[in-house]
């Protein structure tokens, strides 16, 4: 969660104080999808830091506690004295009623899941919506009774105070959660506080991104120069070309082969970026070393810690030659920062992002997607004119293809499994799935199977695909490919990939199984 000074300067912004809340991080994501600038930061930040934030409203989220209880997240009483409009969601709306003077009680009904809304009357913070809406409820205590002063907007079967506001003081409340996607009108609930309560434009676009950007990275980076670790993905990429509009020239990125990326992509990365974007980039060739060290090497987090390690290593002795370079830059995403908790977030983050980096180096960082979430750095990253297989590039492991190679790694299997996997990208592109799918890749198990090609028996490897749908990688879901395209595949992986006589299809699910195999 963020704790500090305001990052983004003159663009409206609209602060979210987390009471603990299951949807704290989307309640900002859903402003921001309003296009107004909003961050997640503590209920209890001290208020003077609250205030340097120069916030035009504030959100107060729900929690899980009930507002009675002993050791319940408080509400400071000095941000209803701010001037500025506040809503309260569900906790929130029930510690701003307490402060003013309203009644929060438990009823006989508790409300769980998508709830009947009766509208009574819109106001301002509900105008159009309809007399019934649907809405998502996820509490035990309820407004029994509105604050002095506050028009009651809407009920529900144990809500007798769903929705309420003091216009003419700037609050709000809902026990509803507008923010998700079951409260079917809850964006209109949201833009009706942004843009009527609190006046705020919406003008946080890709391209006010770019601009803010820029001038941050000039005001930390200054004359200096600095180094980035480019690993063709879509946080790194879009990184280095906003420190590419920045700094220019000062800006040098190290791109380390290992040897085991998808086909043609090392040379897709230093096309695009050293020809295409005239960035400066060192292209390390590291294959050989890399296939070395981990000669006969089974066990998978063994492989993980090996190339982990060598990368280190290889980008160390670049960076050890730019010795003018006082700046490293990281990809680090703002879900970053929130998920690594709340005091400690920029702590903790310091040192842990690009490729396992050692913790004592002799760089600052810089950080220019720290409070951008991925929809917002594929968005600039289009902005910025990167190509859509990058900007859209599904997650790829960091290790590369040595951790879909269920088994030990040589340079034959690489080449079998980058032929393979080329095909799955190819087909799944063409058949228009690419961006509907998390993840789809090929991998290679190290066993034999008999099998007859043209009257002859054969002794082949097998190809696993896998292909699943997910929102966050937590957990996901087999896709239901067309059989006729698993039918393309089989035909061309066996066909193409000489070495190959046996085609499967994984139809487990996370959990219990896990996305990659290993």
């Amino acid at each position: 969660m963020a704790q500090g000074s305001p990052q983004v300067k003159g663009l409206d912004t609209v602060l979210v104080l987390d009471f603990g809340a299951q949807y704290g991080q989307l309640i900002a994501r859903r402003v921001r999808e309003c296009r107004v600038y909003s961050e997640l930061v503590p209920h209890d930040l001290p208020i003077a830091r609250l205030k340097a934030y120069a916030p035009k409203g504030i959100i107060l989220s729900g929690g899980p506690m009930s507002v009675y209880v002993d050791d319940a997240p408080q509400l400071d009483p000095e941000i209803l004295n701010l001037g500025i409009p506040v809503l309260g969601i569900c906790y929130g709306m029930q510690s701003l009623a307490l402060h003013l003077g309203g009644t929060v009680a438990r009823t006989d009904l508790s409300e769980f899941g998508k709830t009947a809304l009766s509208v009574l009357e819109p106001g301002l913070l509900l105008e159009g919506l309809r007399g019934e809406e649907q809405a998502w409820m996820s509490h035990r205590d309820s407004v029994t009774k509105a604050p002095p002063g506050f028009d009651v907007l809407a009920a529900s079967a144990a809500s007798p105070v769903a929705a309420m506001e003091a216009r003419s003081r700037g609050f709000y409340g809902v026990q509803f959660h507008p923010e998700v996607v079951h409260t079917p009108r809850g964006m209109d609930v949201l833009k009706n506080f942004l843009y009527k309560a609190c006046g705020c434009a919406p003008e946080f676009t890709p391209a006010s991104i770019i601009e803010e950007s820029i001038k941050q990275i000039r005001a930390q980076v200054g004359d200096n120069k600095a180094i980035l670790g480019l690993s063709g993905g879509v946080d790194s990429s879009v990184a280095a070309l906003l420190m590419y509009k920045a700094i220019g020239e000062r800006l040098t990125c190290v791109f380390v082969d290992q040897g085991m990326m998808r086909m043609r992509e090392a040379e897709r990365v230093v096309e695009t970026f050293a020809g295409t974007f005239g960035i400066p980039l060192i292209a390390v060739d590291a294959a050989d070393r890399f296939l070395d060290k981990l000669k006969d090497v089974t066990e998978p987090e063994r492989k993980r810690k090996i190339i982990g390690e060598e990368f280190i290593r290889c980008f160390e002795e670049e960076a050890r030659k730019l010795t003018d370079a006082k700046f490293l830059v990281q990809g680090t995403l703002y879900s970053d920062v929130i998920e690594s908790g709340t005091r400690q977030a920029a702590k903790i983050k310091s040192h842990h992002n690009v490729g396992g980096l050692p913790e004592k180096m002799d760089f600052e960082l810089v950080e220019p997607l720290r409070w951008l979430f991925k929809d917002e750095v594929r968005a600039v990253g289009e902005e910025l004119g990167l190509p859509e297989r990058i900007v859209w590039r599904q997650p790829f492991p960091g290790p590369g293809l040595a951790i879909r190679i269920i088994g030990a790694i040589t340079r034959e299997r690489v080449d079998v499994l980058q032929r393979a996997d080329a095909i799955v990208q190819e087909e799944i592109r063409k058949a228009g799935l690419y961006r509907e799918l998390w993840q789809c890749f090929a991998i290679l198990p190290v066993i034999r199977s008999v099998g007859v090609q043209g009257d002859e028996r054969t002794y082949g490897y097998p190809i696993a695909i896998r292909a699943v749908k997910s929102d966050d990688a937590m957990t996901a879901d087999w896709a239901h490919l067309p059989y006729d395209l698993l039918e393309t595949l089989s035909s061309r992986i066996i066909n193409e990939v000489p070495e190959v006589n046996r085609v499967v299809y994984d139809i487990s699910s996370k959990p219990p199984s896990t996305i990659e195999w290993e």
